[in-house]
């Protein structure tokens, strides 16, 4: 019998339509003898399922069950492609957990800790994870410029620290556009996390669980046409993805033994993309990301066709080490 799952996508944050992009990749490519997809949108207003005619039909919130033509579906797996709140932070992996569905990313712990890069960070300094330096800000704290430029340095970078997507980041070059970047940062999100910039090869690197067993994905290079990999960077067309990135055999290794050790040492499971800037020759960690892009602009599905694995093999495995998961 073919398993019911139900493809999660859209959330609460600015990263909704790059979500619904994601979704509509893995509902295009799951394997139809082995599965029957439903394409879940989660808004704050309301959840439904649309199917191919656009009808939306809701969820259910008191088991996650959706009333189609009078019949009651109910499902054996969620695809999670939701960036940003609520899928990525954590809130709807504990609410699946309550209802006892399985879905295909990390844990609600996992997915808290990651998307708040002020805490990622702390956690994995103790296993000598080289990253920049920071300084964090709450929203009713007083800017002092000097003191945070005499910690980082210029330039430096303003971003939120709960968010994705390049999504009310700043790269700052003089002391006077800093309290203007936060301003911008704090549209995104109550906390801002400003860190030294970073000089080098920057690099995104994939990891997954395939076929039961923890794996690094080629390796991509990223060259923005801006200043950095931003939103328009990203999404619009704005940089080059090589993959696999122009680095030697041995950083290649490097920075996934480092990617590897990440996603173990955190208990990972499902996708995730982490990044790196390799700054005076070394790899130094800036986020990851537990609910990776997966449209055709993504960087995580370019790494899996560069590895031999086709879209329909990787959206199949992610769904039986759900099914599988303890």
């Amino acid at each position: 019998m073919k398993k019911k799952i139900a493809i999660a996508m859209g959330g609460y944050s600015s990263e909704y339509r790059i979500s619904i992009n994601s979704g509509n990749m893995v509902y295009k490519h799951l394997n139809r003898d082995l599965y029957e997809p439903y394409r879940v949108h989660i808004l704050q207003k309301e959840w439904f399922v649309v199917t191919d005619d656009d009808t939306p039909y809701p969820i259910n919130k008191n088991d996650f069950t959706v009333k189609i033509d009078g019949k009651t579906i109910s499902f054996d797996c969620v695809f999670n492609t939701i960036h940003g709140t609520p899928g990525e932070n954590g809130l709807l992996q504990a609410y699946l957990e309550l209802v006892g569905i399985p879905q295909t990313t990390c844990g609600y712990y996992q997915a808290a800790l990651t998307f708040n890069k002020r805490d990622l960070i702390s956690v994995l300094k103790p296993y000598g994870i080289k990253t920049a330096v920071n300084y964090f800000l709450n929203k009713e704290d007083k800017v002092n410029a000097g003191e945070i430029i005499a910690k980082v340095g210029l330039p430096c970078f303003v971003k939120a620290n709960r968010a994705g997507s390049s999504f009310g980041i700043t790269k700052v070059k003089t002391e006077e556009e800093l309290i203007p970047a936060t301003k911008t940062a704090f549209k995104e999100d109550d906390e801002v996390i400003i860190e030294s910039f970073l000089d080098g090869t920057e690099v995104s690197v994939g990891v997954i669980t395939y076929k039961g067993k923890v794996k690094a994905l080629p390796v991509t290079e990223i060259i923005s046409e801006n200043e950095f990999f931003d939103y328009e960077a990203k999404y619009l067309g704005k940089s080059q993805e090589i993959t696999p990135a122009n680095i030697s055999t041995e950083k290649t290794r490097q920075v996934q033994e480092i990617a590897k050790l990440i996603y173990k040492k955190l208990k990972m499971r499902g996708f995730t993309r982490s990044e790196f800037i390799f700054h005076n020759g070394e790899p130094h960690f800036i986020e990851m990301n537990t609910t990776p892009g997966l449209s055709q602009a993504s960087i995580l599905p370019q790494q899996a066709e560069a590895a031999g694995i086709t879209l329909t093999e990787l959206y199949g495995s992610a769904i039986e080490t759900a099914l599988k998961a303890p």
